[in-house]
């Protein structure tokens, strides 16, 4: 077993994984760029290792600074949290290759499953539902490309196979400008990702966002915990999460988690992992496979009871799952806002010193902060700074404690996006259920 971990994080994260190993009796290595010294989860961590200046290249993205980290210490395992490494086959590979263990899957996954077009044929194997498409990466010839989107339909999206966070893709809705689409998409994946890879499907016009939470331990053993809706999105970034997802047909959704977690075995999956999917008129079409834990693991935290963190650190140090699929009940609802420090109308970063800090507390109540009053929100990295989560015995009683939680919560000094959070929990078509994932942006007049 694990007994000294280094956290490759920051942040609420961070601390999420320090009080998962506390209580595993794991000791922990916090590391840390020079801005981020006084971060809650250095100052509770056994040890503290500086790696770097305030820029994520030369910090937190710095695999032999991490590395020197975890032989100075005498670590013998690394959690990245997610963002960052969290999803870098050449962070895993050199972990394990150093000696370390990698909290997470092993590295040929992570690269099976971050490239799209291999991913989606990896599913398709898997029986996993997937979106009408390209079947693998456009071709040059320009007519084969015509031929393939009047056969998918119209419209159709392009997509880079290493893109990710909303970025690499473009939307088609006649054959006029498809091949210039073709090539502007390329070009961007090209600049952003290193890789020019593209790959065609049909765009669903006004799907919803789901996503089912598995654990597998790679030794042919694997569940799934629920799904979650994930539909109000403002530019692909996930604003309020859900478990489980509502309005869901119980046939459709026994379907798709089975098929999950036959996915894990046959990939040979290895930890906590996310399949996402748009959900349609009934269907599922499965778009991407993120393999760490999520942001919004949470929310499945609270409707099944199950420590996520806990669980993965141990079937990625070699045990197996500890529980069994009949072992996880869903019970009741829960919802997650992020708090971000942004103007809540523009939405520009808003760093910072937080003059005061309060949390919402009582029955039901759950917050994910590295934050305290006097903490400095720094200017260089993303601009979460809290998790708000409630729970309740069904959707509207957690709706309302997320009402009442949302006001309570004080974050003094710097400008928060509450008062969004506060008007988008008290909007009719979201308090009723099943909004689809343009819901917001054409709220807030983006689209």
């Amino acid at each position: 077993m694990i007994d000294k971990l280094l956290i490759a994080n920051r942040g609420e994260i961070a601390l999420r994984i320090l009080r998962a190993c506390k209580e595993m009796g794991i000791k922990t290595v916090a590391v840390h760029s020079k801005i981020d010294r006084d971060l809650k989860h250095v100052r509770l961590a056994d040890e503290s290792v500086c790696i770097g200046p305030n820029p994520s290249t030369d910090s937190y993205l710095n695999i032999p600074a991490l590395i020197s980290a975890m032989e100075i210490t005498d670590s013998n395992a690394v959690h990245p949290g997610y963002g960052f490494l969290a999803e870098n086959a050449d962070f895993a590979e050199q972990v394990q290759k150093s000696g370390f263990t990698f909290i997470g899957p092993d590295a040929d996954v992570i690269r099976l499953m971050g490239d799209k077009v291999s991913a989606i044929a990896a599913m398709k194997r898997a029986g996993v539902p997937t979106v009408p498409g390209s079947d693998g990466p456009l071709p040059e010839h320009k007519e084969t490309c015509l031929r393939i989107a009047q056969g998918i339909g119209y419209p159709v999206i392009i997509k880079a196979a290493a893109g990710g966070g909303g970025r690499g893709m473009r939307v088609v809705h006649d054959a006029d400008s498809l091949i210039n689409s073709i090539a502007v998409t390329k070009a961007e994946a090209k600049a952003a990702f290193g890789d020019d890879t593209v790959y065609m499907e049909k765009f669903l016009q006004n799907p919803r966002h789901v996503e089912i939470q598995v654990m597998s331990d790679g030794q042919g053993g694997a569940i799934h915990l629920g799904d979650r809706d994930c539909s109000l999105q403002r530019r692909h970034q996930k604003v309020i999460e859900e478990a489980p997802a509502p309005g869901i047909p119980d046939e459709a959704r026994a379907d798709v988690l089975e098929a999950c977690t036959k996915a894990c075995i046959e990939i040979g999956y290895r930890g906590a992992g996310t399949f996402e999917f748009l959900y349609e008129d009934g269907g599922f079409y499965f778009i991407e496979m993120n393999t760490r834990i999520q942001v919004e693991h949470p929310v499945t935290e609270m409707v099944t009871g199950v420590d996520l963190i806990k669980e993965q650190i141990r079937v990625c140090s070699g045990e197996r799952l500890s529980i069994r699929q009949q072992d996880v009940l869903i019970k009741g609802h829960s919802f997650e806002c992020r708090i971000n420090a942004e103007d809540p109308n523009s939405f520009l970063p808003s760093p910072g010193r937080v003059s005061n800090f309060h949390p919402p507390g009582g029955l039901g109540v759950r917050v994910d902060s590295h934050l305290y009053s006097g903490y400095s929100v720094p200017p260089n990295y993303d601009s979460m700074i809290a998790k708000l989560i409630t729970y309740g015995e069904t959707r509207e009683e957690a709706l309302i404690r997320m009402r009442s939680a949302l006001d309570e919560m004080i974050v003094d000094g710097i400008k928060t996006n509450i008062p969004l959070q506060q008007e988008l929990v008290r909007d009719k078509a979201f308090a009723k259920g099943g909004v689809n994932i343009h819901y917001l942006e054409k709220k807030l007049g983006l689209s």
